[in-house]
């Protein structure tokens, strides 16, 4: 009887044939990108920096053959403010710069109880900015929400849904995987519910939908309902991010913990969803980037966040003919926060690994 012997030579043949395609493909794509950014580089390049004008009173002072960028020059306080007033500003920079500052120091070098602090100060950020944008107490000057605008919308709205949307989503990945039915099923009608609705939907029902609801002569600003909204549809995505932290986790961990003496509450808190947020934060992140680009929607509500703002500005008679430079300026600045989100949560993501490592190793 013949034993077939496998072609072992022919095997290692058809892998380096995959190879050398592979190979090939990657030159031909590299080729490809090499040859249409030295075609059009030069003439972006020359369009952005080098026939650039950065200072003009208006459109007639810029030159036609570059880039006017003295229009956003002009417009930057007006852009990162909003309507603010100019002597009140630095309470704004406050609230824009404190964001910022906690993603740098969770990007920046590592040192004891670094993540306690950025943790501590985004929870802080939404009592505290808030009473510093509105003021009317401790001897500062009210500013109406009406007023506000620009980036200090943008960073503030996506900020406080967020962080009033973490706990609110955690309660709800919870619910939903209680065993007690009646909580299980409310929890997953309202994840279903909002996780539904079009987050245009949700802030229409929040500004003109709610108000009739409320006992005649309350009155509610509008940026409130619109923070509402938005942080009760990020709570039901966030809601799915942590349910599935959860479920890979399984049953082992709680029940472990339910042996060793801790009650459900106490597993969980110390136990089961300290193991689940670190197998998610890739999925937290991602709605973080999600939620600060979605923000661009209240201005279907009649609130001036940055994107807003620039569309009005472009409008404006002395800088007509600049959309290009206002909405590329737009492009850079969202990228650059989300790509600030990316390298903070790779960051995490390499010193979870390096814990690991260390917990393997000891």
């Amino acid at each position: 009887m013949k034993t077939h012997v496998p072609d072992v030579g022919r095997g290692h043949r058809l892998v380096r044939g995959l190879g050398s395609r592979r190979s090939a493909s990657s030159l031909l794509a590299w080729a490809v990108a090499l040859v249409a950014a030295g075609i059009t580089l030069p003439d972006i390049v020359g369009w952005a920096l080098v026939d650039a004008t950065w200072v003009a009173e208006d459109r007639a002072g810029c030159d036609p053959a570059g880039a006017c960028w003295a229009f956003v020059v002009n417009r930057l306080p007006q852009f990162a403010f909003g309507f603010y007033p100019p002597e009140e500003r630095w309470r704004a920079a406050v609230a824009l710069a404190w964001p910022l500052v906690s993603l740098a120091i969770a990007l920046g070098p590592g040192f004891r109880r670094r993540a306690a602090v950025v943790a501590a100060a985004l929870a802080f950020y939404p009592p505290v900015a808030g009473l510093l944008l509105l003021g009317g107490l401790l001897g500062l000057p009210r500013v109406p929400t009406s007023q506000w605008g620009g980036m200090t919308m943008t960073v503030f709205v996506g900020t406080v849904a967020f962080v009033a949307a973490f706990p609110i989503g955690l309660g709800l990945a919870l619910a939903r995987r209680s065993s007690l039915p009646a909580l299980r099923l409310l929890g997953t009608g309202f994840i279903e519910i909002w996780r539904g609705l079009p987050l245009i939907a949700v802030l229409f029902i929040a500004v003109v939908m709610v108000p009739l609801a409320l006992p005649p002569g309350t009155e509610l600003p509008r940026l409130v309902l619109a923070l509402v909204g938005i942080t009760l549809y990020t709570s039901s995505y966030l809601a799915e991010v942590f349910r599935g932290g959860l479920q890979s986790l399984g049953a082992g961990q709680g029940e472990a913990a339910s042996a060793l003496g801790f009650t459900y509450w106490s597993a969980q808190r110390y136990v089961v969803v300290p193991q689940a947020l670190m197998a998610v934060v890739p999925g937290i992140l991602n709605t973080v980037v999600a939620l600060f680009k979605d923000t661009t929607y209240v201005l279907v509500v009649g609130l001036f966040d940055f994107l807003s703002i620039v569309s009005a500005a472009v409008a404006d008679p002395r800088w007509l003919g600049l959309a290009t430079e206002g909405y590329v300026f737009v492009g850079l600045v969202y990228w650059a926060f989300c790509f600030l989100l990316s390298r903070v949560s790779a960051r995490i993501e390499r010193d979870i690994g390096r814990g690991r490592e260390r917990g393997r190793s000891a």
